[in-house]
């Protein structure tokens, strides 16, 4: 046992240790003692549960999928479902979990419980067809996202209550590194051409259910002590307590404003696909879009959790820069009907999705770090309601872009971008405390 600590010591000075040290600053001398178990058990856990996201991305897989079987017109409701049942029900289930003086348990069985839901989606894809198959399929990713939404709610407490403020962010990061890499072997064989498409597919969703099993299991190994179990109001009292933080956090008001606009880098890809390929192609070009979204992930992922724990405001605003600079020459380009390069729209896709990556790297750390243990699990609920609803108010989106044309979506996010470097640079230094 002794030897097992010594190399996890050893193997987490060489990951998370700056010139600094290793003085924990904000968790507690007996957490602090656990931190290098529990870092790689964080890290272990969520490369499983993000190598699963790839696997089953509904904007790319799950999109292909369902046209494949016949459902084209209820693909467009993959990417709402998906993200507003993940994020609209933290709201009120925050007060509920926080009753739990061990939290993990919670991540665990969301875990567990998506896995389960990617089995459903495979099942149907497998017996049904047609629109009976589309709705099947949805039915199992609103399970799947009502299950992430108790993960996601969990997730930032648990790892604020395990690992030090200046090595979150290389936990997350090492995490969505070697997801990455797992996303691109199966993009690579998706390339190939050496597999029926179908059957890889529905082996990869399978594949993704069997990773969400074993993070939930690998989960449940973490060292967590028990924290603070008393404010778990019902779901009416504790919805009425987290919207009063944005009446009284102005830091918090303008983290969501922030966030709200760069929800463009997560509702792009589909539209610079439309204004880039021809009917059809996109599907066609499944495993080079897959790639580049990895790939993008694979080179940036690790990058930015370093420099988020050093700055996670700055790194909204530099992501916000590029998000705003590749959605205006995108536009630009689809506007003058360039776009349809073979090479340019993974190009231009692989880009956006670095921006992504900073965005989701640094709204993580950022949130993590402004709040304290009494306010992070109502924080990052409110937070993600919020961002929910702007979501399923994002489909007007597919409304702008069938009268104005796609070219049209894409300026207006890339000026949302821009907006958002702009409302970033009002955010405080969070890792300066």
């Amino acid at each position: 046992m002794t030897q097992e600590k010594d190399w996890l010591d050893d193997a987490f000075t060489a990951i998370a240790i700056d010139d600094d040290g290793r003085a924990c600053r904000d968790i507690p001398d007996s957490a602090c003692k656990e931190e290098a178990g529990n870092f790689f058990t964080h890290a272990g856990a969520l490369s499983l549960s993000k190598s699963a996201d790839a696997l089953i991305d509904p904007k790319l897989v799950l999109s292909w999928l369902m046209t494949a079987l016949g459902a084209p017109a209820l693909a467009g409701l993959l990417v709402p479902i998906r993200e507003s049942g993940a994020l609209l029900p933290q709201l009120f289930t925050a007060g509920a979990l926080r009753r739990l003086p061990r939290r993990k348990w919670a991540w665990a069985a969301g875990a567990v419980a998506q896995g389960l839901g990617a089995f459903m989606i495979a099942l149907a894809a497998v017996t049904l067809e047609g629109a009976a198959a589309g709705w099947a399929i949805l039915a199992a990713l609103a399970f799947l996202a009502l299950a992430r939404s108790v993960c996601s709610v969990s997730y930032k407490d648990v790892l604020g209550k395990t690992v030090d403020k200046s090595r979150r962010g290389r936990a997350t990061g090492l995490a969505g590194s070697v997801a990455a890499g797992a996303a691109i072997v199966f993009a690579l064989i998706l390339t190939s051409g050496f597999f029926d498409r179908m059957s890889l597919v529905i082996a990869a969703i399978i594949l993704a259910g069997l990773a969400w099993v074993a993070g939930g299991l690998l989960f449940t190994t973490l060292t967590e002590e028990k924290g603070a179990a008393e404010g778990g109001a019902n779901a009416f009292t504790a919805a009425m307590d987290n919207f009063s933080y944005l009446r009284t956090e102005r830091q918090l008001q303008r983290f969501i404003a922030t966030r709200a606009l760069l929800t463009a880098t997560a509702l792009a890809p589909p539209f610079m696909v439309a204004a880039g390929a021809s009917e059809g192609a996109a599907y066609g070009e499944l495993g080079l879009l897959v790639l580049a979204s990895a790939g993008a992930g694979l080179i940036s992922s690790f990058v930015w959790g370093r420099l988020s724990d050093k700055s996670s405001r700055k790194v909204l605003i530099l992501s916000a820069t590029i998000g705003a600079g590749v959605l205006a020459v995108a536009a630009a380009l689809a506007y003058a009907g360039a776009l349809t390069g073979a090479f340019l729209l993974p190009v231009l896709l692989f880009v956006l999705m670095i921006a992504y990556q900073g965005v989701r790297l640094g709204r993580s750390t950022h949130l993590v770090d402004m709040a304290s243990e009494e306010t992070r699990a109502a924080f990052t609920a409110l937070s993600n309601t919020v961002i929910g609803i702007v979501l399923i108010a994002g489909g007007v989106f597919s409304l702008v872009a069938s009268l104005a044309g796609p070219g049209a979506v894409l300026a207006i996010m890339a000026a949302m971008c821009a907006g958002a470097a702009f409302t970033g640079r009002g955010l405080d230094e969070v890792q300066a405390d």
